[in-house]
């Protein structure tokens, strides 16, 4: 742009040639003496908090996200500009990929639970609804499996379990962490849904849960809609943890774990 109106200003003159290329003329006054404007100088700041925080959150953050982030951390700034700033320097968010294998595998002898939630996936307080689900990552050591509990309210991780194994163990133990965590005298009805997998339908576990007093509500075979909000963690955590980085080994990952989950 300067370049241009610097070969044309003696013929034309400045006013004339930004008028031609729809540019202020200010701007170019501007530039031409070397000093930046408080508006670059601002955004070349934002840039270095945005990728700060990108890069402390597995560069996994949009800009929608970056923008709560940055506001939850005393930025005063737009979603559009920090959408601008985004694409300008190439800073990009986790993208989803596509999920090959199943490990929901249904016990057809088991005694049919009710459905308690009917895909409304909402609760007044914490400790009223728990979904829960379980998926596999790989590492270079092999495939290994996560277990998690969520609070539908508060949408926190309650309990969770890691293993080389799908055995029932795997989602007792993560089911175990999140009673042991659940508020002392809890006296409302809990509702704890999950898939119709064998391991949430084993006697183990179905016993727990009447030991604790909750009250267990397991969706259809093989309709992910039934447990959609688990469905969505599942590809939320292996979009912005799993997808696009390389484990070496199980401990590695397990750290990461530990440290996204918190």
């Amino acid at each position: 742009m300067s370049a241009f109106i610097d070969a044309q200003r003696e013929r034309f003159g400045v006013e004339l040639s930004c008028q031609t290329i729809d540019v202020s003329a200010s701007a170019y006054y501007q530039r031409a003496t070397g000093q930046r404007s408080a508006r670059v100088v601002e955004d070349q700041r934002l840039v270095g908090v945005i990728r700060e925080v990108h890069e402390a959150n597995y560069c996994a953050y949009g800009y929608r996200p970056m923008w709560k982030a940055l506001r939850r951390g005393g930025e005063d700034v737009g979603r559009g500009r920090v959408q601008r700033l985004m694409a300008q320097e190439a800073i990009q968010g986790a993208k989803r990929r596509g999920r090959p294998w199943r490990t929901t595998t249904p016990d057809e002898h088991a005694q049919r639970r009710p459905d308690l939630v009917g895909r409304d996936f909402s609760a007044p307080a914490p400790d009223r609804l728990w979904v829960c689900d379980f998926t596999y990552l790989r590492c270079w050591e092999g495939v290994v499996f996560f277990a998690f509990v969520i609070d539908v309210y508060s949408r926190r991780i309650v309990g969770w379990q890691f293993a080389g194994h799908m055995r029932t163990d795997l989602v007792l133990d993560a089911l175990r962490m999140a009673l042991g965590r659940r508020g002392p005298g809890a006296d409302v009805a809990l509702v704890h849904h999950s898939d119709r997998g064998s391991q949430y339908t084993s006697h183990d576990y179905t016993q727990t849960l009447d030991d604790a007093g909750v009250l267990a509500s397991v969706g259809s075979t093989g309709d992910a809609y039934d447990n959609a909000l688990a469905e969505s963690f599942v590809d939320t955590f292996k979009t912005e943890l799993i997808a696009n980085r390389v484990w070496q080994t199980r401990t590695q990952l397990e750290l990461a774990i530990v440290e996204y989950v918190g």
